[in-house]
């Protein structure tokens, strides 16, 4: 399978108004299983810049790491890819919700040049492992005063026969209002897109914040492999 051709046949325009409304999405299946395999087996063989252990800072039980440059190719074009595709909801967003930066450039090169210029030089992409009785707290992917409002998790492994429990689950909270919890089921090579931070909600006044958080619930048993798609560097 190549990249570039599932990213293409994805209706963008129904995805775009997805994320316009609920802010995530899901994309599908965008990996076979060969290249979810080669991510697995790279975690223990491949370059990563730095290793974390979740339960040393509180984030949870598990464990990541993120790539170093060169990023592998497929990781790099699927960064580059996604990117350009995702860029008309980002500044959709941007101008409904008056951010100060509301002309997010077409290419990720020239974004990431961005980023380098404002001191986020280390690249996001990581790789996650959990176990039995591993889970990750809710949280944001932000990493500095820049970022892009989405991100993409792929699921690695087979729910249901490699591992049981580990639901990817998102937080909505509204304005005085009470959080919703929804929960994203993925199956192998598939991939959701989901807001980094905040995403606009219909409001009286026109559109206001609702914030997003993303996380793991408990895996029950086996081992669950995922995917970070984060297209901002960190500073």
């Amino acid at each position: 399978m190549t990249l570039k051709a599932p990213i293409e046949k994805l209706d963008w325009p129904a995805l775009t108004e997805e994320l316009v409304t609920s802010g995530f999405a899901s994309a599908g299946k965008l990996l076979d299983t060969q290249q979810c395999t080669d991510l697995i087996e790279g975690y223990d063989s491949g370059t990563y810049r730095s290793h974390i252990h979740m339960a040393r800072y509180n984030f949870g039980r598990g464990e990541y790491k993120y790539f170093a440059r060169p990023l592998p190719d497929l990781v790099q074009n699927l960064r580059r890819n996604l990117y350009e595709k995702l860029v008309p909801a980002a500044n959709l967003w941007a101008q409904r919700l008056n951010m100060p930066r509301q002309n997010y450039p077409d290419s990720h090169e020239a974004w990431l040049q961005q980023c380098h210029d404002a001191g986020q030089t280390r690249p996001t992409p990581l790789v996650l492992r959990y176990e039995a009785g591993d889970y990750n707290c809710l949280h944001q992917d932000l990493y500095g005063d820049i970022w892009f409002p989405f991100q993409v998790v792929f699921m690695l492994n087979t729910p249901g026969k490699d591992f049981t429990g580990g639901e990817f689950v998102l937080t909505e909270t509204r304005p005085r209002m009470q959080s919703i919890a929804n929960v994203i089921p993925l199956q192998l090579g598939e991939a959701a897109i989901f807001a980094v931070n905040y995403c606009p909600g219909k409001s009286v006044r026109g559109y206001s914040r609702t914030s997003l958080r993303h996380g793991v619930s408990k895996v029950r048993s086996g081992h669950r492999h995922t995917m970070g798609l984060i297209f901002h560097d960190a500073k």
